[in-house]
């Protein structure tokens, strides 16, 4: 936009230059009352005109861009809040539905998901899902906190109240990279819960049919949260399986994994695109469980041996002549008594380790292949036995 106005008013302006010569200062000034009146209705002078090739579809192309420009995640908002919003006594949190039985694989579980369309997006509002990292269990931290809490190691406190995290160090099972985490208002966002299955995918999927509390309990499940770098959190958005995966091909299969076990829990469908790329990945850990909280079935005790038979009551006898003296045959070796077999120890049961630190701290390193809380990703030299040092 040129900082003179239009070019018609230089004009009437030389123009009025010329009559000044000509017809002296009677017809000057009538001019250019004249002029000015004229300048001050053109709508050059009170109006700035747009630039070149500005019109109304460069207007609605510019509102896109602004729209299409990421925002922080909803589940992010606060990041970090100063006092947690506590739900109502009385109100019931929960999911619709058990976690998935102990020693699940996660391919019959997925066998179990209807396959459905994707449903509109429209009504979605994060508000739906409850108040942002709500204190679902009542324990005087948010959700985020919590969450943060489990999966950082290194890790100090605000204050003596062991809440409010202030610095740790995170073990990205998404990235795997090693992560600083700092609370503060710059630097919080380094680190941010994913909800593993987004919101806003759930409720494209079913979460429409839930109720505001059973929702409330979605999105603040420790089933479904997972302390991950921030950028790739933003990355993901509410992609499912068939749109993004974690860059760390290494935790695919227990992030698919995760998904089914949340998606059974909260009665939610898969599409069939996601339904095939998280077979498709289960494909090369076909052995994967589903992560759930229940606990192994107890072990059926083992009977008591029944009592040997009492011998019958000696019948008297009539006396005889004692036998003639003979040698005594040397004892028979006495048979050991029958070892009973201690019952058999109960299945441990199910637990989720993010890194070895939790492990450790729970007593349960190391870690063997095939036991609860054994993954591939704390087995980093693929040994078979994970957090061994």
């Amino acid at each position: 936009m040129s900082d003179y106005g239009p070019p018609s008013k230089q004009r009437a302006s030389k123009f009025v230059a010329g009559t000044k010569r000509k017809v002296g200062v009677a017809a000057v000034a009538a001019s250019f009352a004249f002029i000015v009146g004229c300048s001050a209705g053109s709508p050059g002078t009170t109006t700035q005109e747009p630039q070149a090739g500005w019109n109304e579809t460069s207007a609605a192309t510019a509102k896109a861009t602004e729209a299409a420009k990421p925002s922080p995640p909803p589940s992010g908002a606060p990041l970090d809040p100063e006092t947690p919003y506590l739900v109502a006594n009385g109100v019931s949190v929960t999911a619709p539905k058990t976690q998935p039985a102990f020693a699940t694989k996660a391919v019959d579980l997925l066998a179990t998901l209807p396959i459905k369309g994707r449903a509109p997006k429209t009504g979605y509002d994060r508000a739906l899902f409850g108040q942002a990292w709500a204190d679902v269990d009542r324990n005087g931290c948010d959700t985020r906190n919590d969450t943060l809490k489990r999966d950082l190691t290194g890790i100090t406190f605000t204050n003596s109240v062991p809440c409010k995290v202030q610095s740790g160090t995170l073990a990205d099972p998404y990235t795997g990279t090693s992560i600083s985490f700092l609370r503060g208002t710059s630097t919080s966002t380094a680190v941010q819960i994913d909800h593993v299955v987004a919101l806003s995918d759930a409720w494209q999927k079913g979460a429409q049919q839930l109720s505001t509390e059973q929702r409330t309990a979605f999105a603040n499940d420790p089933l479904n949260l997972q302390a991950t770098d921030g950028p790739t959190n933003m990355k993901k958005g509410d992609g499912d399986a068939a749109t993004w995966l974690p860059p760390n091909k290494g935790f695919r299969c227990e992030y698919v994994a995760r998904q089914i076990s949340v998606k059974a829990t909260y009665s939610l469908w898969v599409t069939q695109a996601e339904h095939d790329a998280m077979a498709r990945i289960l494909g090369d850990c076909s052995g994967q469980l589903a992560p759930t909280n229940e606990q192994a079935p107890a072990a059926a005790p083992t009977p008591a041996p029944a009592p040997a038979p009492a011998p019958p009551p000696a019948v008297a006898a009539a006396p005889v002549a004692p036998p003639p003296a003979a040698v005594a045959p040397a004892p028979a070796p006495v048979a050991p008594a029958p070892v009973v077999p201690a019952p058999a120890p109960a299945a441990p049961a199910a637990a989720y380790y993010a890194n070895c630190t939790a492990a450790k701290a729970a007593g349960a390193a190391p870690l063997f292949a095939g036991q609860a809380g054994y993954r591939p990703a704390l087995d980093r030299d693929s040994d078979g036995v994970a957090c061994e040092s």
